[in-house]
């Protein structure tokens, strides 16, 4: 897959924005970047669209910046020259898909049925525009036309929201969402920047929808474990667990055998996409344990420890079932 489209799978949220005042571009990028989304999608519903792109290509590099609503091969070549990163249609137009490729810029087609998926495999491509997304099925939707297509990843964009993200992050065939709730054309005419960081950053967290999975407490040994797990049970009435490495008492108390992680246990965090936490942690500066990580049979990451630990309880993250 080209790099920029993995990027934007770490991301998760691809905001749609309708520039009206070109001053307002530069501000608008720094906001969505504080709240945790360092991405942006342009669209040419204006003529402000190109030199915004331009604006925020030169001075917020570090915001990953695409041209949408492009319709013809003279909007890519505005796109490109402003310095966009990827282009994004409505449709599947093959005359804009082709001159895309040949650029060498990744193109992501609206598509909404079997039909446009199988144009753009004729293209080669690996992501598709899934528009719109709540009018056309939603979610449902998404899962039942993508059986077929295994490799193909989706875009759902339009209708998405605070209230809805959660449901299509968790498909692993939803490589990112496109929306504009976190900055709509309101608060940006307004000016009203700290309102979209806060909003980012909620839609960020909604995505990603961290919470406790459990509570691990390390054991000097492995009889030190049940004793303490069976006074867990006798207290509360949670049904013992026996593993390899540890006792649980219901799902949330774990007793090591032997200590591991962290001076006094570890903290278990449960997330909606692990791969897209650890990007959005490791923006922050959050660094993690890489040997530490677990994997499934496909090679992806189900948990793994970040470095740093909260009053001598190590903290992990671990991939939502």
């Amino acid at each position: 897959m080209h790099a920029v489209l993995e990027e934007i799978g770490k991301i998760g949220i691809v905001p749609v924005i309708k520039i009206d005042d070109v001053e307002k571009a530069v501000p608008l990028a720094r906001a969505l970047a504080a709240g945790g989304v360092p991405c942006v999608e342009i669209t040419f519903r204006t003529a402000q669209g190109e030199e915004a792109i331009r604006r925020i290509s030169k001075e917020v590099p570090e915001v990953l910046t695409g041209a949408g609503t492009v319709l013809t091969t003279e909007q890519v070549d505005k796109a490109i020259n402003a310095g966009a990163k990827y282009i994004v249609s409505p449709g599947l137009n093959p005359k804009v898909v082709s001159y895309c490729i040949k650029k060498g810029i990744p193109i992501t087609p609206g598509c909404a049925n079997p039909s446009d998926i199988e144009q753009a495999l004729e293209f080669g491509l690996e992501v598709v525009k899934f528009f719109p997304a709540e009018q056309a099925g939603g979610i449902d939707y998404i899962k039942a036309i993508s059986a077929p297509y295994h490799d193909l990843k989706f875009m759902p964009t339009g209708g998405i929201n605070a209230a809805n993200i959660s449901k299509y992050i968790l498909f692993d065939k939803v490589i990112a969402c496109g929306s504009s709730w976190m900055a709509t054309a309101d608060l940006i005419n307004a000016g009203d920047f700290d309102k979209i960081t806060a909003l980012s950053k909620e839609a960020v967290l909604g995505m990603l929808n961290f919470s406790v999975a459990h509570i691990g407490i390390n054991s000097p040994n492995e009889p030190e474990a049940i004793n303490g797990a069976n006074l867990f049970n006798r207290l509360f009435g949670h049904p013992l667990i026996h593993g390899n490495k540890s006792v649980f008492t219901g799902e949330n108390i774990e007793f090591m055998k032997t200590p591991g992680f962290g001076a006094h246990g570890h903290i278990a965090i449960r997330t909606n996409s692990l791969s897209r936490a650890t990007a959005y942690l490791e923006r922050a500066g959050i660094t993690f344990d890489y040997e530490s990580a677990q994997k499934d049979p496909k090679g992806n990451i189900t948990a793994i420890y970040l470095k740093e630990e909260i009053l001598g309880f190590a903290l992990h993250l671990v991939q939502a079932k």
